[in-house]
């Protein structure tokens, strides 16, 4: 992440993730009553947050994978599954109550499994920009 002149302070996929992010957030509520956002504003900043999080779960998710990649005894195999198998589902109400708590009623993402959808669609069309944003004959499309 660093540059000629330096290290660069915001990977530009991040700017694109969060626009993309506001995109979907927004046709959603346009389509989706359950789901509200009282301004662009709010969208935006419930984007960011989404991002925050969502990057987090994905960190979190990772590190989760990886100690039960390299579990060697059954009980450390057990103990990562749990925990990925509450991760999954507890990161959706996080994200629920998170809104909330900083929007309160200006924004509404419907209930668990609304907010799941959601989240399942910001990732594919995250995925999909990044794909249409590589290099020319990358195969895979850009990842952090």
């Amino acid at each position: 992440m660093s540059t000629a002149r330096g290290i660069r302070r915001l990977d530009p996929l991040h700017v694109v993730d969060v626009f993309v992010y506001v995109t979907v957030l927004n046709l959603t509520a346009q389509w989706v009553p359950q789901v509200i956002t009282e301004s662009f504003t709010t969208s935006l900043f419930t984007a960011i947050v989404l991002k925050l999080v969502l990057e987090a779960v994905l960190w979190l998710k990772k590190a989760v994978l990886t100690r039960l990649k390299s579990a060697s005894t059954w009980p450390r195999r057990v103990v990562s599954i749990v925990v990925l198998v509450l991760l999954l589902p507890g990161s959706k109400l996080v994200v629920l109550e998170l809104i909330h708590l900083i929007f309160g009623d200006a924004v509404a993402l419907g209930g668990f499994f609304l907010v799941t959808a959601l989240i399942i669609v910001l990732m594919l069309a995250r995925r999909g920009v990044r794909w249409l944003l590589a290099p020319r004959g990358a195969s895979a499309p850009i990842t952090d």
